[in-house]
């Protein structure tokens, strides 16, 4: 079956409306246009279809302009289209993952930092200077609370071995005596002394906050991700008092009759949409249900971040509860007359459901790791086809990865969806084992006969309808790139790339290397080697490592 590579619809090239213009009138319309227009050396072929003019390109140029292209430009081809070339470059900060320090790594914090690094990714193959900031939940009352615990329940050594583990159960156990009026009123003495720099509770806080940094470091590690800055809602727990003033110097915070701290934020100023920002005790008020993050310190840290890197876009990546969070804090940054509030960006996503391992409830990020690996080991080690591999724990891991990332990325990040390992691990459909089996398979397909290709192979002979859709899919690589960079959403690049592997697989049958003509199986080489060159950079951008075995 031919298909064209480019079509031309009448519809929207006509002048009067198309309610007006009959389908057999935009036909003969087509057909005329087809008639008058001329082949040239890029176009071979020019015909009418239903109310449309279709060109195909001739093949040779396609085959070796494409093969060209995506041999030259490497990891950044489809980044060096001039679809790209009017961007301008920038400072992009994006604050994501963000975990509180001895409470569950939960699902929310996974898929936040899964997203905000492809995010980070992307911007930086686009060329942009990025800071991915991790802005840690590491202040706050439960800290006297957890300082008591240690107190009473602590470990040393415990908390330098393992310290997520170790601060979470110290936590959970000092929460069961936490309604004891005695546990109250030292969990508050302890913050307090916190508060006034007291050198002994800081240097136990600064233990807790130092040793849960290394271990997050080697386990984001094992994700394939890594932060330029840990930040955290202690570093300003004094300029957001500065923040109060600022607010109160311009005017802007309005008590109620009961005392409570707002800001006005309609535009009649008739308070018909506000934000409370205070107790009436004075106290800051969590007005985000999610990471109790508090008001204040998310606008003294965006101001401070601004201050300190002169971004041009910052963006927040966490889930869809708090969106309003959001909204409300750059609209308070825009009345404070900061007008680069409007360069600040939430990246909203939904909730997954269902997400649990074998021990039960997902509490650190480790176990959905660990879980991932060894239901990935056990698929391996039944499947009939896998070979001796040299080390099977590491890419059962990256392969379990891939299938995580691409179960979470094929929809609408703002959608919610039911978390399923068995859906996630299938070897075939559209999985992200499939995509790591494709890259190993074409991987293999190189090593087995010499991927020391000629340097003049004639891909001129690249002909088949088979080989024909692989080339018209890798030209289409920018436009995915355009579109997810537009609207930072992952599943285009995600759909191109399961599209991409199942032609692949298709011409992988269809088109044999081996037995074929010297000349032929080169130009077939050419051809599997851009698809595996494609389908790496495109699996690198959604935080996936390729394997190659499997």
């Amino acid at each position: 079956r031919h298909v064209a590579d480019f079509q031309l619809s009448i519809a929207s090239v006509t002048e009067d409306s198309s309610s007006n213009c009959l389908a057999q009138d935009l036909q003969l319309r087509a057909q005329k246009l087809a008639e008058r227009l001329r082949c040239d050396a890029v176009v071979s072929e020019i015909s009418a279809g239903q109310g449309t003019v279709n060109f195909t390109i001739n093949r040779e140029l396609l085959a070796k302009t494409v093969l060209q292209q995506v041999l030259k430009d490497g990891s950044e081809y489809g980044v060096k289209s001039e679809l790209f070339s009017t961007v301008p470059r920038q400072k992009v900060v994006i604050e994501f993952s963000s975990p509180n320090i001895a409470k569950k790594f939960h699902i929310g914090h996974l898929r936040s930092t899964i997203v905000g690094n492809f995010i980070a990714n992307l911007k930086v193959a686009l060329g942009h200077e990025v800071t991915r900031i991790n802005y840690l939940g590491d202040w706050g009352m439960q800290f006297g609370l957890l300082g008591v615990g240690f107190q009473q329940f602590g470990d040393k050594e415990k908390l330098k071995s393992s310290p997520l583990q170790h601060l979470f159960e110290v936590y959970v156990q000092i929460n069961k005596a936490a309604e004891d009026e005695n546990t109250k009123k030292l969990a508050k003495d302890f913050f307090r002394k916190m508060e006034e720099h007291d050198e002994q509770t800081l240097s136990l806080w600064k233990q807790f906050r130092d040793f849960s940094i290394e271990e997050y470091i080697r386990i984001y590690k094992r994700l394939g991700v890594h932060f330029d800055e840990y930040s955290g809602e202690s570093f300003y727990q004094e300029k957001s008092q500065e923040v109060l003033k600022m607010l109160e110097d311009k005017g802007l915070l309005q008590k109620t009759t009961k005392g409570t701290g707002i800001v006005d934020l309609s535009e009649k100023k008739d308070l018909s949409s506000f934000s409370t920002v205070m107790r009436s005790d004075g106290t800051s008020l969590y007005i985000t249900r999610q990471f109790l993050i508090v008001f204040f310190r998310d606008l003294a840290a965006a101001i401070d971040r601004m201050n300190k890197h002169s971004w041009d876009t910052m963006i927040y990546v966490t889930d869809k509860s708090q969106s309003n969070h959001f909204q409300h804090l750059f609209q308070i940054l825009k009345l404070m007359g900061y007008d680069w509030a409007e360069r600040c960006q939430h990246v909203s996503f939904g909730l997954v459901q269902g997400m649990k391992t074998r021990r039960g409830e997902v509490v650190f990020l480790e176990d959905v790791l660990n879980e991932v690996r060894s239901r990935m080991l056990q698929n391996m080690a039944s499947a009939k086809t896998t070979k001796e591999i040299e080390d099977p724990m590491e890419t059962a891991e990256k392969v379990g990865l891939a299938a995580l990332i691409i179960q979470d990325f094929r929809g609408l990040l703002s959608s919610d969806y039911q978390f399923s390992w068995d859906r996630a691990l299938q070897s075939r459909g559209d999985t992200g084992v499939f995509l790591q089996y494709t890259h190993a398979r074409l991987h293999s397909l190189e090593q087995m006969h010499g991927s020391e290709q000629l340097i003049d192979v004639n891909v001129a002979c690249l002909q088949e309808p088979d080989a024909i859709s692989v080339l018209q899919h890798l030209l289409r690589y920018d436009e995915v790139l355009y579109r997810s960079s537009q609207d930072l959403q992952p599943k285009h690049i995600v759909s191109y790339l399961l599209t991409l592997s199942h032609l692949a697989a298709v011409a992988h049958k269809t088109l044999p290397v081996k037995g074929s003509a010297p000349e032929l199986a080169q130009a077939r080489l050419r051809l599997f080697h851009a698809a595996r060159l494609v389908l790496a950079n495109g699996m690198k951008l959604l935080g996936i490592t390729p394997v190659t075995q499997m």
